[in-house]
């Protein structure tokens, strides 16, 4: 009786599960979103050998697929052969070190964009911010720790780069009787005197270094300064070179992550500006954000904004939320984890072979108390800031272009041409190529020296 029961209990289950598991498979069948899903897969199972990608907008094959586009010093069709006379490039600021993370968590931040998602110009309480995305963003800084939002306005740009100028234009004078005078403390990212310049106002001029106008007593001049921490190249936490009232700020926070620096506390400046470049490695997307705590710095801004973009695209917006929903899922844990592992890992690799060095050294970093991590921890710069020491080595760059290392010179940070930034933040074959020329080019001292 026992086993009767038994088998009829299993067979009432079966054809239940049967029944009902049919009715969710129907359920859940993909309509309109089938094709698109199934094409991006195709994409995404094309093999090129770990040293490449195929992209659902790249180039096309002879057999209508799309054809691998390969990491630097590798070719062929699937990205498998390597070029060993190839350079190392470590110039750009590619974030490619996060790839990984995201090919691991590819389901959760996938995004299917609709033929008619968001066609307007604006969302439909006629603003150009999505208020999803911005709830997000203050999820995200009260996680990490590293800046306060609360009586915050947030603007959205295109990248960090757009809101950079936006903000110069926000805080020069209006009919001031000179161009306020743009300055930052060498060295200092290019684009602060590129964009500056390009764009140049009655209301606003480049004045270079801001240590040379530390002890100037022209009291009538005005000034804006930026302020990069921690700094690119050199990685350093900075404070505002000059002070006082005719000073305003701009605070550079882009690379204010824990898997880029220990955050001592959360940023509570003026106007800060954040991308998602670096804090996810979309740099792509062209997404980046401010918090302003002044409502009449806010509103030009948004002026600026406006007039020249109509705000950030739509579906950059969407992208952004999709990838900041993964981020958090386990209060961002996992991702910062990743990241910081990852540079730590490096710059400790990049420190082992020039450590052994006379004539190359880096720049100098603690361990620092990180409140994300409530733990002391290790250096994970975004960049190598090296310098040539030997007095005949007077140009860096050439010394490491002709090992076949291409970085930065640091003449472009108004440092001198003894430094050359190196990037550590690209893809692992980029990285990895990079430490083998600077081991070649360091074991030839030893030689020299026999």
């Amino acid at each position: 009786m026992d086993c009767f029961k038994y088998f009829l209990y299993l067979s009432i289950f079966i054809s239940l599960n049967l029944f009902f598991g049919s009715c969710s498979s129907h359920e859940n069948e993909l309509t309109w979103t089938k094709e698109a899903a199934l094409e991006a897969e195709a994409v995404a199972s094309i093999s090129c050998s770990g040293h490449g990608e195929a992209f659902l907008d790249g180039s096309i094959g002879s057999d209508g697929k799309p054809i691998c586009e390969c990491h630097s010093c590798y070719v062929g069709p699937d990205c498998s052969k390597f070029t060993p006379d190839c350079p190392a490039d470590a110039d750009s600021g590619d974030p490619l070190f996060l790839e990984p993370y995201w090919k691991k968590h590819a389901a959760s931040s996938a995004v299917v964009i609709a033929g008619w998602h968001r066609m307007s110009y604006s969302f439909s309480d006629r603003s150009t911010i999505s208020i999803e995305l911005r709830t997000l963003i203050q999820r995200l800084h009260a996680i990490a720790r590293n800046a306060i939002t609360d009586g915050r306005f947030i603007i959205f740009g295109d990248g960090a780069t757009q809101l950079l100028n936006a903000a110069v234009y926000a805080l020069s004078e209006d009919n001031s009787s000179q161009p306020a005078s743009v300055v930052a403390a060498a060295p200092y990212y290019p684009a602060f005197r590129t964009q500056t310049e390009f764009f140049e106002s009655d209301e606003y001029e480049w004045e270079g270094d801001a240590r040379m106008w530390k002890n100037k007593s022209d009291s009538s001049m005005e000034f804006v300064e930026f302020v990069t921490s921690p700094n690119n190249p050199d990685g350093r936490l900075h404070q505002p070179t000059l002070r006082g009232p005719s000073v305003k700020t701009i605070h550079d926070r882009t690379y204010y992550w824990p898997h880029f620096t220990a955050i001592p506390a959360p940023a509570d400046e003026d106007v800060m500006i954040f991308t998602l470049s670096k804090t996810t490695g979309h740099a792509g997307s062209r997404f980046g954000w401010a918090l302003i705590k002044d409502e009449d710095v806010y509103q030009k801004m948004s002026m600026y904004i406006e007039q020249n973009t109509q705000g950030v695209s739509r579906d950059t917006q969407l992208r952004a939320f999709k990838l900041l929903k993964t981020v958090l899922k386990d209060g961002g844990r996992d991702f910062f984890e990743f990241g910081h592992n990852t540079m730590r890992d490096r710059w400790v690799r990049l420190n082992n072979i020039l450590s052994k060095s006379k004539r190359f050294s880096l720049q100098k970093l603690a361990p620092k108390y990180c409140s994300y991590f409530k733990k002391i921890t290790d250096p994970s710069p975004a960049y190598g800031w090296l310098k040539c020491e030997r007095k005949e080595d007077k140009d860096c760059d050439s010394v490491l272009r002709s090992a076949g290392i291409i970085g930065r010179r640091g003449s472009l940070f108004d440092a001198g041409t003894r430094y050359v930034r190196l990037s550590l933040i690209k893809s692992s074959d980029d990285f990895d190529w990079l430490l083998q020329r600077l081991k070649a080019l360091v074991a030839k001292e030893s030689v020299k020296t026999t």
